[in-house]
């Protein structure tokens, strides 16, 4: 794929070697990461996900070394390297280089990579009921985009293929449902649309509040509630917010067959009618 990668300074076309086996980001997993798009010379909400890296970092032990602005000042120089109408990832990453079993902070590293990466298409994706769970926010830095939450996801999006689904709808520690492996989730049953309220197990996503905020400009009824899974199987639509694809519906939830329906048209209709406004040239 083509890429920019920028460290200490300088942008690369090439992806970085950046850790060996003695950094602590390798054998302890210090790691914070965030993730914007870029499409069509446009990168919705770059600003907010620029300054939850750094509170990203902090809730890890890490110290920022840039500012939120320096951030956003470099991914928009990255997008402009490429042409106006590329579908772009924004990855700015912190790590740790040193510490024993707590990381040290003064040690905090910086990079950023801007890459090519297609925009899913709005064709819908299958998913199924997960045996595994987001932990409890006293068992893992969940107020953190951290790599280390990350392999409980990546097991259950594996059983979920293996089943023969796209993705898996994850359950938080008492059962109830948290989210997708890879986005928020969101229901629609009677014309009101609802998703999981926050409560500290789950990431509440960039693009699931701005769409919480686009509904409800647009007069539709958003609850953020408990979800069970009998919730979401008898859900009248089923789609997920996130900054990879931003809206994408399911199309067939274990063994039903969905139709995309009106709020997930219209969520996404208003998210990119939002996005439009956002150009960085």
């Amino acid at each position: 794929m083509a890429a920019k990668v920028y460290h200490d300074g300088v942008w690369g076309d090439e992806e970085t070697r950046l850790i060996g086996p003695m950094n602590h980001a390798m054998w302890m997993a210090t790691v914070v990461f965030d993730g914007a798009r870029a499409f069509n010379g446009l990168a919705p909400d770059l600003d907010l996900h620029c300054q939850r890296l750094n509170r990203s970092a902090v809730a890890l032990g890490l110290k920022p070394t840039k500012s939120s602005e320096e951030i956003r000042d470099l991914a928009i120089e990255g997008i402009r390297m490429f042409p106006k109408d590329a579908e772009l990832y924004i990855k700015p990453v912190y790590f740790a280089r040193s510490g024993f079993v707590a990381p040290d902070p003064d040690s905090t590293d910086f990079t950023l990579a801007v890459y090519e990466a297609p925009m899913p298409e709005f064709k819908g994706f299958s998913a199924c009921m997960s045996p595994y769970r987001r932990p409890a926010r006293d068992m893992a830095p969940n107020d953190a985009k951290a790599s280390c939450l990350y392999p409980n996801a990546q097991r259950a999006l594996v059983d979920a293929n293996r089943r023969g689904f796209d993705n898996a709808v994850m359950c938080d520690p008492v059962g109830n449902v948290a989210e997708f492996a890879t986005a928020n989730i969101w229901i629609v049953k009677d014309g009101i649309a609802k998703t999981p309220v926050w409560n500290g197990t789950f990431l509440n996503g960039i693009t699931r509040q701005r769409v919480i905020g686009l509904l409800r400009e647009d007069g539709q009824e958003v609850q953020e509630t408990t979800i069970t899974p009998q919730d979401v199987r008898e859900a009248d639509e089923i789609f997920n917010t996130g900054n990879y694809g931003k809206v994408v519906p399911v199309t067939r939830f274990e063994d039903r067959d969905l139709q995309v329906g009106p709020v997930c048209r219209r969520a996404r209709e208003l998210y990119f009618d939002y996005a439009a406004g956002c150009s960085v040239y």
